[in-house]
């Protein structure tokens, strides 16, 4: 029986830097991770992958501000941004690993994934997530008069910044059918950027909000609710570190629970990057995972194969 590996790709490992923006660029680093994924499936594996989409999100953002600034177009609402970025880097993925698994004839489908959140999290009433371009103070206050719900803090001196809730993921809606999916032998690109945040209507629906929720979070959760063996976050750092910075920095190769615990009330993971890396790869194995391998994109065929990565197992 295969084992199941969810992996989560950062959106910054699709755009690297402003320079690599463009389409094309994002094609180039999605076939790089494409090559890494079809080298996994050389294993007994199924994998599901996640993607981050903040840089893709910000440029959307952008782009209907302009329009809606110079030619008086309608604004796209935040969540629209973020299922039409799950569809476009979703297409650039799908196609880079059907392209890539010809022999194989196994094929890759992107699922446009709902993640609900509850309406009444306290996220809401205390929005702190940055979100968008810089606006002069007259630009936020205009944007506030047109929607009144928007939220606008000032950053640093450099402008003002629309801010947006971050609510704690609480169920994958699509998660039955990826299921499925993964049943049928397909490799499934889903969650991208942490889901489309959506609410209950009352009915036995949904409605959509203006949040952003954590990529990893919501990868872990999707983990949780498939019952995967495996759960790869990928980050910048080839292994995770303790005493980061310091003389006696120390990469991890495999480590316990209890160790990382351990390492996390020391204070040696930042608030800002790798705590919510750890957090969620305690959570996944605390639920049943058999495993958590962190490591770089370019690493992840060697990682699996259990020659690099911090990985991390009961204990």
């Amino acid at each position: 029986m295969k084992e199941l590996v969810v992996v989560a790709i950062g959106g910054n490992s699709i755009i690297k830097d402003n320079s690599s923006q463009s389409i094309e660029a994002q094609e180039k680093a999605v076939q790089e991770v494409a090559h890494q994924i079809s080298n996994m499936l050389e294993g007994n594996y199924n994998i599901v992958l996640t993607h981050g989409n903040g840089p893709q999100v910000g440029l959307d953002l952008r782009r209907a501000e302009i329009a809606h600034t110079v030619e008086g177009l309608p604004l796209t609402p935040l969540t629209n941004c973020v299922a039409d970025t799950q569809g476009g880097i979703g297409y650039l993925v799908q196609q880079a690993l059907s392209n890539a698994l010809t022999k194989s004839k196994r094929q890759a489908i992107t699922v446009i994934t709902q993640v609900e959140v509850d309406k009444n999290d306290p996220n809401f009433t205390a929005p702190t997530k940055p979100i968008g371009a810089f606006f002069t103070q007259e630009q936020a206050e205009e944007f506030k008069r047109t929607n009144p719900d928007w939220h606008f803090i000032e950053d640093s001196g450099r402008g003002y910044r629309r801010v947006v809730a971050s609510p704690e993921p609480k169920h994958v809606v699509e998660s039955s059918a990826i299921r499925t999916l993964i049943r049928n032998d397909f490799i499934v690109v889903a969650a991208g950027g942490g889901g489309i945040p959506v609410v209950s209507n009352g009915k036995g629906g949904y409605q959509s909000i203006d949040a952003v929720i954590d990529k990893d979070l919501s990868t872990t959760l999707l983990a949780k609710e498939l019952r995967a063996d495996i759960l790869i976050i990928t980050t910048g750092v080839e292994k995770v570190c303790v005493n980061f910075g310091k003389p006696e920095q120390k990469a991890l190769g495999e480590t316990s629970t209890t160790d990382m615990q351990r390492y996390m009330a020391e204070g040696h993971f930042p608030a800002g990057s790798m705590l919510p890396k750890i957090e969620a790869s305690l959570s996944f194995i605390a639920n049943g995972g058999k495993r958590v391998i962190i490591t770089t994109p370019e690493k992840l065929t060697e990682a699996l194969r259990g020659e690099t990565g911090t990985h991390i197992i009961q204990g």
